[in-house]
C-alpha cells in the first residue's frame, strides 16, 4: 500500500463509506481506504473469537489471521456487499480452528468442524454468524446518527460496565435530568435507521 502525504486526502470516513468504496480504494492502494476498511469492521472481527470462548490473546491473533486473509483475497471478492457476511464468516472458522488446535486444517470437512464446535461450546456457527449480523448492522445505524446520539448508543449497547445516567449526562455534557428524553429520541432515529438498512 502507498503512503499517503499529508494534507493530500482527507482521513477516510470508516463507519460512513460503503464498501464497495473502501474495496475500490484498497484495490487501488489506497493507504486511507484500507484503514478505513479495517476500523469499520475491526470490532465485528474481534468480537466472534470472543462469542466462541476465546481469550483475548487469540481472539488477537484471529484478527491478525482475518485482516492476512482480506488483503490476500480481496481482489477476489465479485460483490462487495458480500464483505460483512465474507468476515464474519471467515473470523468464525478460524476462531473455531484457533479453538481445536493449530494442528487442525481450515480446509477440513466444514460439517465436520460444525458438529464439533457445537458440541464443544454449545454454539453453532450459524447462530454466531446471525449475532454478529445484527450487531454489525447496528453499529452502521448509530454511524450514521447525530455525534451525540453516537456516543449514547456505543454506551448503552456495546460498552461494558452499563452506565448510569448520571455517567452518561457526565460525559455528555449534558444535564441529567434530560437523559431519558434524549435516549428516547435517539433510539426512535436509531430505529428508523435499522428500518432502512434492513430495507435496502
Amino acid at each position: 500500500m502507498m503512503s499517503i502525504a499529508a494534507g493530500v486526502a482527507p482521513p477516510w470516513p470508516s463507519m460512513g463509506s460503503s464498501d464497495e468504496a473502501l474495496v475500490e480504494g484498497c484495490l487501488a492502494a489506497r493507504e486511507e481506504a484500507w484503514s478505513g476498511l479495517i476500523e469499520k469492521y475491526k470490532r465485528l472481527i474481534f468480537s466472534v473469537p470472543l462469542k466462541v470462548g476465546l481469550s483475548r490473546e487469540e481472539a488477537c491473533d484471529v484478527f491478525l489471521n482475518v485482516c492476512a486473509r482480506l488483503a490476500k483475497e480481496l481482489p477476489k471478492l465479485r460483490n462487495a456487499t458480500s464483505l460483512t457476511q465474507w468476515l464474519i464468516q471467515v473470523a468464525t472458522y478460524e476462531s473455531f480452528r484457533a479453538g481445536r488446535g493449530a494442528a487442525r486444517s481450515f480446509e477440513q470437512s466444514q460439517a465436520t468442524l460444525i458438529n464439533e464446535v457445537s458440541a464443544d461450546t454449545g454454539k453453532h456457527p450459524d447462530q454466531i454468524i446471525r449475532q454478529a449480523e445484527r450487531e454489525q448492522l447496528l453499529r452502521e445505524a448509530i454511524a450514521n446518527l447525530r455525534p451525540p446520539c453516537q456516543r449514547m448508543m456505543s454506551m448503552l449497547f456495546f460498552e461494558e460496565p452499563i452506565r448510569s445516567y448520571e455517567q452518561i449526562a457526565e460525559e455528555l455534557g449534558i444535564v441529567e435530568v434530560s437523559t431519558g428524553f434524549i435516549r428516547r429520541r435517539c433510539l426512535q432515529d436509531l430505529r428508523e435507521q435499522v428500518g432502512r438498512a434492513w430495507n435496502r
